[in-house]
């Protein structure tokens, strides 16, 4: 390991756990040459796949022959990527294959640093034979952060048991576009939905010790044509007041200690070369501290993909200037590009000093550096992935997210019915995973060794709860084969109900209809689809439509026809079994749309957060309103809101709006009372509307909500407790500012369905608030006396 300094404790002071993270950082890197300060700069990803069925764009082209596993390491090593997530590998041989890869990592280091280990987890541990937790939509549509940090909990405590640091999650591009094959990827499209269940996230995977990595910063969603990695032709107030709040929230509400560049470009300038952005605005305004980490090739991408830079080297210069610490996911810019570049003075070394730096000062935090650190846990012995308890939150949180859009009565499904279920995606198990789920990412490259869990179907799932059950799927999800169409007519025609299953199949890069690079030309459903759908409808059966997709389809007047409407995204391992409990009315649905359900397939697609011209006007023939609006979401039991007020501050006259001081907080509450039989959830959500101000605004935003379970009978006041700055945007000059006028808190049951409309009147003198603002508006639930149900 070489000779190295010591200090008064007898331990080198880089070793020194008396010291500060930096003071131990500042000591080792001075010791350290050159070759040894970049190789903590870069990843490895040696199992990587290189035959052109990658998992990552141009990964076949951007991997080549990596020297010996020696050579690699001898100047140490950064970071290992995902020695779980590129292979089926057993659990328990996996952590010890990757302790016996950091035993040689730490020997051949004149230091013994070992390598910091990152993977996937966007729906659990990317790993074999892990908990397979329903996609991100899905957490947008469950309205429950707190169901979202346990998750994240539970896949951050697996992650670090297997030795694993750093998780690439969670994804906080707020969707712009449903044509966007990662929209699956996001958590919905409002910035105040994404931004609360993102740091949720973020909590629960820094609890259990794993560094959160946000991504992807930013931009990525707002790409020209919904096209993966297109340019992104945004203003600064898009960016500024839709794209950038998540990441803001993330990071001061969840404590991420890491962040990902975006591969887009924002007029004109790569993210992976913005100094501006990720170093003016995150670092410098935002006070951030952690490292920033490639995404993919992101930084050989400057020079082969957007054309701002000659070859690896100025590359590799833009993406340090910028602010890129950590090159991901092997080996290129960053290695010997860089090294003769620094040698020959083309790259300051105090740019990989600073980079270095942060690199250090985390490995620190995480423990990497301390005396007695171990390369295997205690109970590696006893590993596992996927537990009882996981699989518990997995379908707790599949339950909540399934979202009931119409119902005319026929669902809950009638006991003892003859039931009809039809469909491409009614028997297929990939039909409940995202596209960065493992069996998805990777496993489908190894169909020989199966899953790795048990993902019951919808099919499996309801055949065990309505005995009289037939089956046909009718068609592919996609292609043009309609062959199978008259035997699913034919069992709709003689069954009491039908339940149709139409949706996506996740995959990679053209691989599926939903997925990174699987971007869509239309909002129509894939293949033959909608014609099964209207061939079943003919049948004058009562038709369930349920949706299993990665994004919204068009629902245009050809589905009116259907009795009922069931919506999922991606619903996980255990989605089958949180289904068949919604539609046989064991659980009460309770979940909300995260993205609206737009109504006209061919019509640009366009989110609720809109100003007037965006919405349905007199001067244009396209009419945007969606089938269901965004927060959308039905129940089988009846809720009524009552005594919408502004409880503080009082007004002094029923002619004029409360006066809300612009650095001050108004209250605003609401009666909820469960009217019907049955116990259920309904979703309580605050919008502002701002009639007047100086740049356009969306008519209504979302900025609070809560979930309130209520018995029968039971009854609750909401409270929500707003500060002004949640109604700050950015103005004309540039800078976000809380405006004085008149504005509206809506309390609605989505942003469509408005229960009462409170004014308002922001008082005072324009106040300019930036990152130090208040993000949140804080609900206070107090039930009250049941009321009696009547015999």
């Amino acid at each position: 390991m070489g000779s190295q300094s010591l200090g008064d404790s007898g331990v080198a002071p880089w070793r020194d756990q008396r010291l500060s993270p930096t003071e131990r950082a500042e000591a080792l890197l001075p010791q350290m040459s050159l070759e040894e300060k970049i190789a903590q700069l870069v990843g490895v990803w040696v199992g990587a796949e290189a035959s052109g069925e990658g998992v990552a764009p141009h990964q076949s082209d951007m991997i080549s022959e990596l020297p010996p596993w020696s050579t690699v390491i001898q100047h140490g090593l950064g970071q290992l990527t995902r020695p779980f997530g590129t292979a089926p590998v057993d659990p328990v041989l996996g952590a010890r294959s990757l302790a016996a890869s950091q035993a040689q990592i730490v020997a051949a280091s004149r230091f013994g640093i070992p390598a910091q280990v990152h993977e996937e987890c966007l729906t659990g541990f990317a790993a074999w034979r892990a908990t397979v937790y329903p996609t991100p939509l899905s957490w947008g549509a469950s309205f429950d952060p707190d169901l979202v940090e346990a998750m994240a909990d539970r896949i951050g405590r697996s992650m670090r048991a297997a030795g694993v640091h750093q998780g690439l999650a969670p994804v906080l591009d707020v969707t712009r576009d449903y044509r966007w094959g990662r929209t699956e990827e996001t958590i919905g499209e409002d910035p105040y939905l994404v931004g609360t269940t993102g740091a949720a996230y973020v909590r629960g995977l820094e609890r259990a010790g794993v560094v959160a990595t946000l991504k992807h910063f930013a931009g990525y969603s707002a790409s020209r044509g919904g096209r993966n990695l297109a340019p992104a032709p945004m203003g600064r107030r898009e960016l500024a007041d839709v794209i950038l709040p998540p990441f803001e929230m993330a990071l001061r509400l969840g404590g991420a200690r890491s962040v990902m560049n975006s591969y887009a470009e924002i007029d004109g300038l790569p993210v992976a070369a913005d100094r501006g952005l990720l170093t003016g605005l995150l670092r410098d305004e935002w006070g951030f501290t952690g490292t920033v980490v490639a995404d993919y090739f992101a930084v050989r991408f400057l020079q082969t993909l957007h054309g701002v830079a000659g070859d690896a080297a100025e590359a590799a210069r833009l993406a340090l200037r910028a602010g890129i610490d950590v090159e991901l996911p092997t080996v290129d810019a960053f290695g010997e590009p860089l090294v003769q570049a620094a040698r020959r003075g083309g790259v300051d070394e105090a740019l990989i000093d600073c980079a270095l730096r942060r690199v250090l000062i985390q490995k620190i935090e995480l423990g990497l550096l301390d005396e007695g650190w171990q390369e295997l846990p205690d109970d590696v012995a006893s590993l596992r992935f996927d537990d009882e308890a996981s699989q518990d939150i997995a379908v707790r949180l599949a339950r909540e997210s399934v979202v009931l859009l119409r119902n005319t009565g026929l669902l809950p499904l009638p006991t003892g019915s003859r039931v009809a279920l039809l469909g491409p995606v009614a028997d297929d198990p990939m039909a409940m995973l995202g596209c960065y789920t493992f069996p998805n990412h990777v496993g489908i490259h190894h169909v020989d060794v199966g899953f790795g869990v048990d993902i019951p179907t919808l099919r499996d799932e309801l055949a065990r709860r309505v005995p009289l059950l037939t089956h046909e799927p009718g068609c592919a999800i996609t292609g043009e084969d309609t062959s199978g169409i008259p035997a699913a007519v034919a069992a709709a025609a003689a069954a009491d109900v039908c339940v149709l299953a139409v949706g996506d199949r996740a995959g990679m890069f053209g691989r599926g209809t939903s997925g990174e690079g699987c971007d869509a030309v239309d909002l129509r459903l894939p293949g033959v689809q909608a014609d099964l759908v209207r061939a079943v409808l003919a049948t004058g059966t009562p038709v369930v439509l349920v949706l299993m997709t990665g994004r919204p389809y068009a629902l245009g007047p050809e589905f009116d026809g259907v009795a009922a409407v069931v919506q999922a995204f991606f619903l996980g391992q255990r989605g089958g079994q949180a289904l068949a409990e919604v539609l046989t009315g064991a659980v009460n649905p309770s979940g909300r749309l995260p993205v609206s359900v737009p109504r006209d397939a061919g019509g640009l697609p366009s989110t609720y957060l809109a100003p007037p011209l965006g919405h349905r006007n007199k001067v244009s023939s396209i009419d945007p309103t969606p089938a269901y609006p965004f927060g959308h979401g039905l129940s089988y039991t009846t809720f009524e809101w009552s005594d919408a007020a502004v409880v503080e501050p009082a007004t002094d006259t029923r002619d004029e709006p409360a006066s809300w001081p612009v650095d001050g907080e108004v209250r605003v509450r609401v009666t909820v009372t469960n009217t019907g039989a049955r116990a259920g959830t309904d979703v309580v959500q605050l919008y502002l509307h701002d009639p007047v101000a100086q740049t356009t605004r969306p008519v209504v935003r979302l900025i609070g909500y809560t979930r309130l379970p209520l018995a029968p009978g039971e009854a609750a006041h909401v409270t929500f407790a707003v500060p002004a700055d949640v109604a700050s945007f950015t103005g004309l000059a540039g800078r976000r500012i809380v405006e004085p006028g008149d504005v509206e808190l809506r309390i609605a049951r989505s942003s469509g369905d408005v229960a009462a409309a409170l004014p308002l009147r922001l008082v005072g003198a324009e106040r300019q608030v930036g990152y130090e603002r208040e993000l949140l508006t804080s609900v206070r639930v107090e039930p009250l006396v049941a009321v009696p149900q009547s015999a």
